[in-house]
């Protein structure tokens, strides 16, 4: 049984929509939505089309901002992600938050990482070619501009709460096609 269940990330957000009565609040959770479905595809432009002409993103690690800036700064960090093929992930929420400006959520979030990726990015792997599952509490806060595009992401994460070595039965579908899928 696969570890990641990607329909998850989205279904609190469809949950909440689908009783919103409040057009502006209906404006901020489809606006996420729409950002996380593009995320998951991955579609680049898709995704950028989500959000303001001038992002801004805060992504707080031991007390420092490593967030990108600016539109060529975000559409870089999104092409790296789309690159590094760990957009495979689950943000299981157990919290939403919304209001005319800003939607929060918090949860788990859980990514598969290629076992080299993972080492890159530093986290303590032991096999370089094997897939890991790496999960994180996580509360994100999405400001929403006045036409209804995402202005940033301000992320606040746990550090890694596991990381665990996976089998290939464990690994989804997309993931499988995506990462070990043979070369053409």
């Amino acid at each position: 049984m696969a570890v990641i269940d990607s329909n998850r990330t989205w279904e609190l957000l469809e949950e909440r929509l689908a009783v919103t009565t409040n057009e502006r609040h209906r404006v901020v959770l489809s606006v996420v939505l729409e950002h996380m479905y593009a995320e998951a595809v991955p579609d680049l432009d898709r995704l950028m089309a989500t959000l303001c002409p001038t992002p801004d993103y805060h992504f707080w690690n031991n007390g420092q901002d490593v967030g990108p800036k600016t539109t060529e700064g975000v559409r870089a960090y999104y092409a790296a992600f789309v690159e590094s093929r760990s957009n495979i992930l689950e943000y299981a929420l157990d919290r939403l938050i919304v209001d005319d400006h800003c939607l929060v959520t918090e949860g788990y979030l859980k990514q598969i990482y290629p076992g080299s990726y993972a080492a890159q990015l530093g986290f303590p792997v032991d096999d370089e070619s094997a897939d890991y599952l790496i999960v994180f509490r996580q509360l994100l806060l999405w400001p929403v501009d006045e036409n209804g595009k995402i202005e940033g992401e301000d992320s606040y994460a746990s550090g890694p709460v596991s990381i665990t070595k996976l089998s290939f039965d464990e690994l989804p579908q997309e993931y499988i096609d995506l990462v070990h899928a043979p070369a053409s």
